[in-house]
């Protein structure tokens, strides 16, 4: 008997010391500074150990916002910069140098109304600068840099289809070039490069807005090769989402929140999954403490950021529900 509950003990005290060895980290939630100008959905890109977050959603306003904000996340502190020179939203963007890329997004002649529209913004120097026109307008597209060239992948149209089209942007030359398309033509998709790899994630099929019962989210994860034009399927996420954040960190594709509408329900999501593509496959951490759709993600170090977007379905109660939330997730030192 005595050897039987001591070996009990000794099984508790291992699979504890187990669960306490992969334990990944913790949310918190009062440390780091709250957002300072709470919208619906930023155009959201990182760079050099700081946060940008562009534009807004018009929602119901006559304008759409031009904010530009600042985050260190070192410091933890928040800076407004020189605002947009356009009107929009739901641009994509990407980093590359040091500097920001913004193209497309909805805006100008009005919701819904994609953009053709390329600008590079420098931190530095505080200032924007007009680019080359893509090749074709779209919005609720996603940018991601690789190898000296940035793909703007996806989106839709303003006749409201969605696009596979793949066109990359050629940093030194200031030109685009149109490559293989996407498979699986969406919007609202999640994206990052890892290993010279580009990959496209989630998204929404049909139409651009979940609103409408049109429109459902995917869970369908694409990797595009820049090196040989190729396009190939990878591990589905365990969640289909659109309308999420993410971001890239130390060789993981992180993506968070979303929403979704179906016949059962109007929800946003508290989910956290990772990709891996070393492994071509998922896992994931705690959920945010708080639900939300248009949340941004950014990484440093040990910690990710979760921070701002929206307590509820689509635009479900205004403004008033765009939360300053900066919550982070505190990976576990190893």
């Amino acid at each position: 008997m005595t050897r039987t509950l001591a070996a009990v003990a000794a099984a508790m005290i291992c699979g504890t010391l187990t669960l306490f060895a992969q334990a990944p980290g913790r949310w918190v939630t009062d440390k780091f500074a709250p957002l300072p100008d709470p919208e619906e959905e930023y155009t959201a890109v990182s760079t050099n150990g700081r946060l940008y977050l562009i534009g807004g959603n018009r929602g119901g306003r006559p304008q759409w916002p031009r904010i530009v904000l600042e985050y260190d996340l070192d410091a933890n502190r928040w800076t407004s910069k020189k605002q947009v020179p356009f009107s929009g939203d739901h641009m994509a963007a990407a980093e590359s140098g040091g500097k920001i890329y913004v193209f497309g997004g909805q805006g100008e002649g009005g919701a819904n109304k994609p953009l053709n529209t390329a600008w590079e913004y420098d931190p530095a120097a505080d200032s924007w600068k007009a680019l080359a026109p893509i090749p074709s307008s779209r919005t609720a597209a996603v940018a991601v840099t690789s190898g000296g060239r940035i793909y703007l992948i996806g989106g839709n149209t303003d006749a409201g289809l969605n696009v596979g089209s793949n066109d990359a942007y050629d940093l030194a030359t200031n030109r685009w070039e149109s490559r293989r398309p996407m498979p699986t033509a969406r919007n609202h998709p999640a994206g990052g490069a890892v290993g010279g790899k580009i990959y496209v994630i989630g998204g929404r099929l049909a139409a651009p807005n979940i609103g409408g019962f049109l429109s459902s989210n995917t869970d369908i994860v694409e990797e595009y090769d820049p090196a040989t034009n190729a396009w190939r399927p990878m591990t589905k996420m365990p969640t289909p989402r659109s309308g999420h954040g993410w971001t890239t960190h130390e060789g993981r594709i992180y993506v968070a929140g979303g929403e979704v509408r179906d016949s059962h329900m109007d929800a946003i999501f508290r989910d956290v999954e990772v990709f891996d593509p070393a492994v071509n496959d998922w896992y994931k951490l705690p959920s945010m403490p708080t639900a939300r759709h248009g949340v941004n993600l950014a990484a440093l170090g040990n910690r990710l950021h979760a921070i701002g977007g929206h307590l509820a379905f689509a635009a479900t109660g205004g403004e008033d529900l765009h939360t300053p939330a900066n919550e982070v997730f505190e990976f576990s030192q190893r």
